[in-house]
């Protein structure tokens, strides 16, 4: 993994978001991050990609639907350095939000 690849990763908004709410939670269903992003599934699954290839995330198949995780070798002082500035960013705070109504219509 090399770090030029994890920044220019990270560098996309959309996908410092995914990777955002990815340190929130074990596993994420890629439905539950379009909710929560407010995006279209093929511009969702396209920037799990690019992290993917980053060796930031992992995916796993469960039937038709994908899950993601923080991928083992994604560096822990990465995610801690986001759940700090995510406390000062509006953008990432409403996507919590919507990801825990998401999450709670889930489970309703």
């Amino acid at each position: 993994m090399q770090i030029a690849e994890i920044f220019k990763a990270l560098g996309e908004p959309v996908r410092l978001r995914l990777f955002s709410l990815l340190t929130t939670k074990k596993e994420l269903c890629v439905c539950h991050l379009t909710e929560a992003l407010s995006l279209p599934q093929s511009t969702i699954s396209r920037h799990l990609g690019v992290l993917r290839h980053a060796g930031l995330v992992s995916p796993r198949r469960q039937g038709k639907w994908m899950y993601y995780r923080l991928a083992e070798q994604a560096p822990e002082s990465l995610s801690e350095l986001i759940l700090q500035c995510r406390q000062d960013d509006q953008i990432l705070q409403q996507d919590l939000k919507r990801l825990a109504e998401a999450l709670d219509c889930q489970s309703a």
